[in-house]
């Protein structure tokens, strides 16, 4: 029936006159087939006139033909149609068959159903008559005809399988838009008639309408093992290759299909098109108005519009504008396809290439996000755009990548990352995705990963060091990593190419390059500016400020321009100036709420106004209701330290929620700054409780989410696995460590690859020194981002605990070599290299900073390290030296006076309440000179426990141990039972509180209640070891060990020792213990090994315990190493009692003896 195929029916009706010669019907169709060439076609038909049956069709055929005649003969036509007629009254039930057929094979519906009316009466209901009549019914264009249809070829097939009422059957339910209907049926006729090749390509085509690709192929492939040329198998092969797998060469190398590619070309279009590439805008305009008048007789073009868009940018009128006309263009587009099902006319109409053309142009509509306000527009439209080409054509990769440039522009970077990993996966050599993949890289911090996209974007296409976006990218990063003269000369490489794209070039080396867009060209300028101030050039950056100002004013990037220079006048340090230049920033711009913000930031940071940085974000809520910035005005209340205001917002806000699917959302940030909120004012219940509800109401909102908005679906997950993350956090500081690892894995069913919740996840796992579960974690966050920092540590943190000293190292090694002034890995290592018993590799590690930086010294983080090694090894006063140089820092300050404090409250390290080495000082345990040491000691304890500025409910506990532990100190009993109060109050409020549990023992061993204490440190020993709490659990087992010492209990004190040793090697006061015990047991030459070890680790500088190794020297008869640390103990301490009666002169005297 379709045109197209007339050489297919020529070829067919010619096989079947060979086959079935006494048949004159397929002469007939022969000549049917031969209409398109009019001449032969009469002159078969004329040889058919006389032939009973068929005399009717073919004189209606030749009517047909002659009148496409160039010069139809009105004559010879008048003739014919007076010989129809007179056929028509005697004609035959076949014959009213075959005109009826005829009249429908040339479209004229109702003529042909009168004859088959006619038929069907005088033939007494013919099968074949009704099986036509549905055809006719069906191909009538009229749906009240057509549902009619169904009934005819049921009828005809209640007798017997008819194909053609089959075949009907099948086209009826893909009218009635019933596929599985359809397939079931075709199905029916490749059974019974497996030879009929129509039926194979439309199932093939009925297996495309119902998305099943991989059947669809399949079926074109069985096509082509029975017809190797079959012109719908190949199309369909082609059409896989071009929508499913994007690769073009495939359909290239497929000669078959080349001649049918469909090229649309309207001339006038191009034309404009060419125009408007050109800067010929008046021309452009001319034949856009032309065309627009002719364009009005037939309808709305959506090509049209599109130039009308490009028309409106090119004459920078305002965004709105082009942005509604590429609205219009887009809707007008669509309309075309609606109720198409997924063929091969629906690709052919859907014109992806030209989708992308409009999604290209929202793009560039689209202002750079401003920060805390929605995506613009123009990103929702192309993002609504792109979603339905990369549905239906996801082998189209620029459409992958487009939809990825959106989602990041849209700050859904996970979603972007996956997306331009796709691309590059099928094309490792797309050159727009390394870049945009390295500005991710960038944006995330990971500048190694940013350099590595740049450098692979490079080795695939050399070309792409001509785009001005490659240096942007590579400047941002090098300014990141400090080199400033570098980045400045790689924006000036940028800036100079940015200026050749501006001023246009004819050449065609020019026309290769990818456009940048006017947000990244602006932010060239800025980036330059900037750079320029921060390596001393301020009369350049000035110049270059000025050029941008020159340059986009008018433009949709003009506030960003003026927000930066804003900045610059922050730097010279007029605050005024910079506050104007920002209050100019009006509500219904885009970027008034950053402004906003910016004007807070001066008020609070620079004028020290909190009245001012409050009103911002009021005037913010007046101007511009909306959950986000009541959000902001309730963080700025914090931040001044209005909590009860900021509760009062809060709860409002939740008060007057609405069940609608944003509200919820929003009300999910309100109950988490509720938490916030609560948090601050020590309410840590409360806090739990509002984020518990949060996760309740974002689950309510995940679901109805996926329903009715699925693309926010990633966003709120986001969500949802920050308020687990929190709630984990919480559980967390409530020593609830069970609770957190449910929660944090609660937050990864969520984002499964969350480096932050992984890393937290990993850090808990270690304070349980859950050590496999720890290193999966880090394993899998160094699989995603070999170069993360905390992971590393991590993971040499495990090394150590693992007893794999060298691997450990080498991790940290690698970190401080690439930055010899990472303080708080320095940190870290040292306490490491503690536990690991290996501090003397400390001081090349602090060489290395020192090398690094003259001013190393003078820094704060090197101060800190410095005394934490001094304290370590033996040292506290040079500790407390350095410590104090550190002690008024922002990073170091608080835990250097924490350190300070300990240091006061214990210089040497003992057993506090300990009573096994209490009196073996001699008459120095009781010097006045040493109480008078401890109670200047004590008083410089409590002086900088005022320096202590907690900022969580945890630290305030701390603080109020390290408070009532002054009390101890004092050794008098009213103040050791006014803390034993206070101790116990925490200890019942905080469930298994080590250090309270250690801090009330402790005061029943000064009380003299070494039961009771005994009792609390048994109830710690029974607990899993953690890192936080590591100390406190090195005490109480020492602690427990001299309580089981004193009652002769060695083995049990034995077991609680080697438990201290197994997590700090360093430990010294365990050795010392053990060599108490064997020396007790006469074992000299034992207790002289652990004695030993003890003044290894004391560094050699604790008198008592050298007296206690020279001691079992002399006993173990090692008279010459015993002479050796009498001499050392002596030159430190030169009137140590009792040592050189008791142990010098008799080894000096056996030697000479």
């Amino acid at each position: 029936k379709d045109s197209q195929y007339s050489s297919h029916v020529v070829d067919v009706s010619s096989d079947a006159q060979g086959k079935f010669s006494h048949d004159p019907i397929f002469s007939f169709l022969h000549a049917y087939g031969l209409l398109m060439q009019v001449l032969d076609a009469i002159q078969e038909l004329e040889q058919l006139k006389e032939r009973r049956d068929l005399s009717l069709c073919v004189l209606m055929a030749l009517v047909y033909a002659q009148k496409k005649r160039p010069n139809p003969d009105r004559d010879v036509i008048q003739e014919l149609d007076g010989r129809v007629k007179e056929e028509r009254k005697t004609a035959s039930p076949k014959a009213l068959y075959y005109a009826g057929l005829l009249l429908w094979l040339l479209g004229r519906n109702d003529k042909a159903r009168e004859y088959v009316d006619r038929m069907i009466k005088i033939s007494s209901g013919s099968k074949e008559g009704i099986v036509l009549k549905g055809w006719i019914e069906l191909r009538s264009n009229k749906d009240a005809y057509a549902k009619k249809s169904g009934k005819y070829f049921d009828e005809a097939l209640k007798e017997k399988s008819d194909i053609f009422a089959l075949m009907g059957k099948v086209h009826y339910y893909e009218f009635r838009q019933n596929y599985s209907g359809a397939l079931e049926t075709i199905n029916q006729v490749i059974v019974s008639y497996p030879s009929f090749l129509p039926a194979l390509v439309k199932k093939m085509k009925l297996l495309l309408t119902l998305q099943d690709w991989e059947q669809t192929i399949d079926a074109a492939q069985r096509l082509l093992q029975r017809d190797k040329n079959n012109l719908e198998a190949l199309r369909m092969l082609a059409l896989h290759s071009l929508c499913r797998e994007g690769d073009v060469g495939e359909v290239a190398l497929n000669q078959c299909f080349l001649g049918l590619l469909f090229v649309y070309c309207c001339v006038c279009a191009g034309i404009i098109r060419c125009q408007l590439m050109e800067g010929q805008i008046e021309d452009a305009e001319q034949q856009l108005e032309f065309l627009t008048e002719i364009q009005q007789s037939i309808g709305k073009s959506g090509e049209l519009l599109y130039l009308r868009a490009l028309l409106a940018v090119k004459k920078c009128r305002p965004p709105d504008e082009a942005t509604n006309l590429l609205n219009d263009t887009v809707d007008t587009h669509f309309s075309a396809l609606q109720g198409l099902p997924l063929s091969v006319e629906y690709f052919e109409k859907l014109n992806p290439d030209f989708l992308l053309e409009i999604a290209k142009e929202y793009l560039a509509l689209s202002p750079a996000p401003a920060p805390g306000q929605p995506p613009a527009p123009q990103l929702q439209h192309c993002a609504s755009v792109l979603d339905t080409v990369v549905k239906v054509v996801p082998g189209l990769m620029q459409a992958v990548f487009l939809m990825a440039k959106v989602r990041f522009q849209s700050g859904d970077i996970e979603a972007a990352q996956s997306s331009l990993q796709h691309c590059l996966d099928q094309n490792p050599a797309h050159a727009d995705a390394h870049l945009l993949m390295a500005q991710i890289h960038l944006m995330q911090g990971n500048f190694k990963l940013s350099s590595q996209s740049l450098e692979l974007c490079l080795s695939h296409n050399f070309e792409i060091r001509e785009h001005p976006l490659y240096h942007l990218i590579k400047a941002q990063a090098q300014r990141k990593l400090g080199q400033l003269q570098e980045a400045i000369q790689t924006l000036q490489m940028a800036m100079s190419l940015c200026a050749v794209k501006r001023t246009g070039s004819s050449t065609k080396r020019q026309s290769k390059r990818v456009e940048l867009s006017s947000a990244d060209c602006v932010s060239v300028f800025l980036e330059l500016a900037e750079a320029l101030w921060l390596n001393g050039e301020q009369h350049e950056a000035a110049k270059v400020m000025q050029d941008a100002i020159n340059e986009f004013t008018g433009t949709p990037e003009e506030l960003r321009v003026t927000i930066a220079n804003a900045d610059l006048a922050l730097m010279r340090g007029d605050t005024e100036l910079a506050l104007s230049m920002l209050r100019n920033i009006t509500p219904e711009q885009p970027y008034y709420i950053q402004a906003k913000e910016k004007m807070a930031e001066i008020y609070l940071n620079h004028r020290k106004e909190k009245r001012l940085y409050v009103s911002c974000y009021r005037d913010l809520v007046d101007k511009l209701p909306s959950p986000h910035t009541f959000l902001l005005l309730g963080d700025a209340y914090i931040n001044v330290q209005e909590v009860g205001e900021s509760q009062t917002l809060v709860s409002f806000c939740l008060y007057f929620s609405v069940n609608e699917l944003p509200l919820l959302t929003e009300d999910c940030r309100y109950l988490v700054l509720l938490a916030k909120v609560q948090s601050k004012v020590n309410k840590d219940d409360e806090a739990l409780l509002s984020l518990q509800r949060a996760r309740d109401v974002q689950a309510k909102v995940l679901k109805r989410a996926q329903l009715e908005q699925p693309d926010s679906v990633p966003a709120q997950k986001q969500l949802a696995a920050e308020i687990c993350a929190e709630i984990a956090k919480h559980c967390s500081s409530q020593r609830g460590y069970e609770r957190a690892v449910k929660f944090y894995k609660e937050a990864l069913v969520y984002c499964e690859s969350d480096s932050k919740v992984m890393l937290e996840l990993a850090q808990l796992y270690l304070t349980l020194d859950d050590v496999e579960a720890c290193q999966q974690q880090c394993s899998a966050i160094l699989k995603n981002d070999p170069v993360n920092e905390s992971a590393t540590l991590m993971m040499a943190d495990l090394m150590f605990r693992k007893q794999d000293y060298e691997q450990a190292v080498f991790h940290f090694q690698q970190l401080l070599e690439r930055k010899p002034d990472n303080y708080p890995t320095l940190s870290r290592l040292i306490d490491l290299l503690r536990r690991a018993g290996k501090l003397e590799e400390v001081p090349r590690f602090l060489e290395m900073a020192e090398k690094h930086s003259s001013r190393a010294k003078f820094e704060p983080g090197y101060n800190y390290c410095k005394g934490l090694y001094l304290w370590y090894t033996g040292e506290p006063n040079d500790g407390l030296r350095h410590f104090n140089k550190a002690r008024k820092d922002n990073d170091w300050g608080q835990n250097a006076v924490y350190n300070m404090i300990e240091i006061c409250l214990n210089p040497d390290n003992e057993t506090i309440g300990g009573e096994v080495f209490e009196n073996l000082d001699g008459d120095m345990g009781n010097s006045t000179e040493k109480q008078e040491s401890e109670q200047l000691a004590v008083r410089t304890a409590e002086k900088l426990l005022k320096e202590l500025k907690p900022q969580t409910s945890a630290g305030h506990v701390q603080l109020r141990i390290l408070e009532n532990y002054c009390y101890l100190a004092t050794k008098q009993k009213a103040n050791v039972e006014r803390a034993l109060n206070v101790f116990i109050e925490i200890a019942n409020s905080e469930k298994d509180h080590v250090p309270a549990l250690l801090a009330m023992a402790t005061a029943y061993m000064i009380l003299k209640q070494t039961p009771r204490a005994r009792n609390q440190l048994k109830r710690i020993a029974k607990m899993n070891w953690n890192i936080i709490d590591a100390d406190e659990f090195e005490k109480s087992w020492l602690l427990l060990a001299d309580i089981y010492i004193q009652s002769g209990k060695y083995d049990m004190a034995g077991e609680l020792l080697k438990r201290c040793l197994r997590h700090n090697k360093s430990c010294c006061k365990a050795y010392e213990y053990m060599g108490y015990i064997m020396e007790k047991e006469q074992s000299f030459r034992d207790a002289a090994l652990n004695y030993e070890m003890a003044w290894k680790y004391s560094n050699q500088t604790n008198p008592t315990i050298g007296y206690k190794l020279a001691f079992n020297y002399l006993k173990a008869k090692r008279h010459v190493d015993a002479i050796d640390v009498c001499h050392k103990v002596l030159d430190a301490h030169p009137n140590y009692p009792r040592i050189r009666k008791d142990i010098l002169d008799k080894a000096r005297a056996t030697l000479r003896s």
